[in-house]
């Protein structure tokens, strides 16, 4: 990639996507873990610019608010009326000189519904405007089906002459296959003059960006043209469609990125990741899996199938299977699932046990500890090497404030036990079976909290006669009667 560092990256997003049939701006619409519009910024700050302006127009509040969070150091610039690209950059440009920032050097624009477009890409455009001397350089891609993109027009010497809108070209123009990504290099002074003589001459009535190519030509001023390597990654998105297939080749992308660090991936079709996602050698991820946020996982640990993980880290050699988890930490040879879910707040030491149908919430679960199967955990600190019973349920909410629940290292709970928080189990203790535990128990005691079982003889035939289980119940005391008659005379 290019050293070059921009004077400005000017990013156009002010759009309204009316071919997304969305209320929501269509530079906010997402693939693999970032809006479109941040995918783009993501790329510009690979370059490093002295300055980032971002265009907004339509759904300003909302784009506004949503790159105070994903970028707050980006100048925002208000384009008023949606009067076309030349008229957002002028826009973009104004926003800078009202700050006091000059637009002397390279100055970059790209627009903010490309999202597979890379830093990469950008800095080889601007080392090539640089390294050619150019007035302008294009980014351009050669294209399977050039309908809808402006043609890129070059003289006999191949020098770039003029971009042609799809809808202003000729027969003989529209037969081009090389096409204006619209993203640029501009020499920022250069590019400030001719933006005030572009005029609206066209079928759009609109201020083209693509006139200030011909303007500088005219003037004697170099225009170049840089191709990328890949047509792919300069498309925009106007439609679901085209959104859907952007995410599959982010998503090819992210996979490949992900494999080729050391990470196992047994079926990529199946597979989805977001572009925030980390990873260490000697992952594995198996199908049917979707890793989004910021989710990380450890060396050697185990992932899926059936699995999405959402701003959660597993440590190495972890086991992960069959499981939803929500700002979750799975420590080293943790072993969760399969059909667990793990909540916000969810902390699991290392070698500690989320089982079979356990979900756990706001609750840190001690090295070693286990909670096997069918129980929820919630508002609850566990010690180190305990275990759990089946059918365990943590009693944390009151109707009104959530309360929690200690229990300490080497206990044993049973089966089918309620913990009525706030409430503590000292280390060492055990809980019967059956428990509704509503007080604290010391370390080493065994708790017991359990009606004494009564059996009321006969209740079925008097409360339900002529049911099956009166008919079954019959049946059984003749048989046992039968059986203690046998037993009789055989004595």
């Amino acid at each position: 990639m290019s050293s070059i560092r921009p004077a400005a990256v000017l990013v156009l997003a002010a759009g309204e996507g009316t071919r997304m049939k969305s209320a929501k701006p269509k530079v906010l619409h997402e693939i693999c873990g970032r809006s479109l519009l941040g995918h783009v910024v993501a790329a510009a700050r690979g370059l490093s610019p002295e300055n980032l302006v971002v265009v907004v127009g339509h759904g300003r509040e909302a784009v506004t608010a949503h790159l105070a969070a994903v970028d707050p150091q980006a100048r925002v610039a208000v384009q008023e009326r949606q009067n076309g690209t030349g008229h957002a950059a002028r826009a973009a440009l104004a926003a800078l000189a009202e700050d006091g920032r000059g637009v002397s050097g390279t100055v970059l624009v790209v627009c903010g519904d490309t999202p597979l477009l890379t830093a990469e890409t950008l800095g080889g455009l601007a080392g090539a405007h640089t390294a050619d001397g150019n007035a302008v350089t294009v980014l351009t891609a050669e294209v399977p089906d050039a309908t809808g993109y402006g043609r890129i027009v070059r003289d006999e010497s191949g020098a770039v002459t003029a971009i042609v809108e799809h809808r202003d070209a000729t027969e003989r123009q529209l037969a081009l296959r090389e096409i204006n990504s619209g993203v640029f290099a501009f020499d920022g002074k250069l590019l400030a003059e001719a933006l005030n003589r572009i005029g609206t001459d066209n079928s759009q009535g609109e201020e083209y960006l693509t006139d200030v190519l011909g303007i500088l030509r005219a003037q004697g001023h170099r225009v170049g043209a840089c191709r990328a390597a890949d047509h792919r990654e300069i498309a925009g998105i106007n439609n679901r469609v085209q959104l859907a297939q952007a995410r599959r080749m982010l998503n090819d992308r992210l996979l490949e990125r992900a494999m080729l660090a050391g990470v196992t991936v047994v079926d990529p079709a199946s597979t989805w990741i977001d572009a925030m996602v980390g990873y260490e050698p000697d992952a594995v991820v198996h199908p049917g899996t979707q890793l989004l946020g910021t989710t990380r996982l450890g060396a050697g640990a185990e992932v899926g199938p059936n699995c999405r993980l959402t701003d959660t880290a597993v440590g190495p050699g972890a086991t992960v299977t069959n499981t939803v988890a929500d700002g979750a930490r799975i420590g080293p040879d943790a072993v969760v699932g399969p059909f667990a879910y793990l909540r916000p707040g969810t902390e699991l030491g290392a070698g500690a046990k989320a089982g079979t149908y356990v979900e756990m919430k706001n609750a840190v679960l001690g090295d070693g500890s286990k909670v096997p199967h069918l129980s929820y955990v919630g508002d609850a600190t566990i010690g180190d090497h305990t275990n759990i019973g089946a059918a365990t349920v943590f009693v944390n909410y009151d109707g009104e404030h959530k309360h929690h629940t200690t229990i300490g290292s080497h206990c044993r709970t049973g089966s089918d036990n309620m913990f009525v928080a706030p409430v503590t189990v000292g280390d060492g203790a055990y809980t019967a079976a059956g428990s509704v535990i509503t007080r604290d128990v010391p370390p080493g005691s065994l708790a017991v909290a359990r009606g004494q079982q009564r059996n009321i003889e006969g209740w079925v035939a008097r409360r339900r006669p002529g049911s099956a289980a009166a008919r079954a119940a019959e049946e059984a005391r003749r048989a046992a009667d039968d059986a203690a008659g046998k037993g009789s005379s055989a004595d």
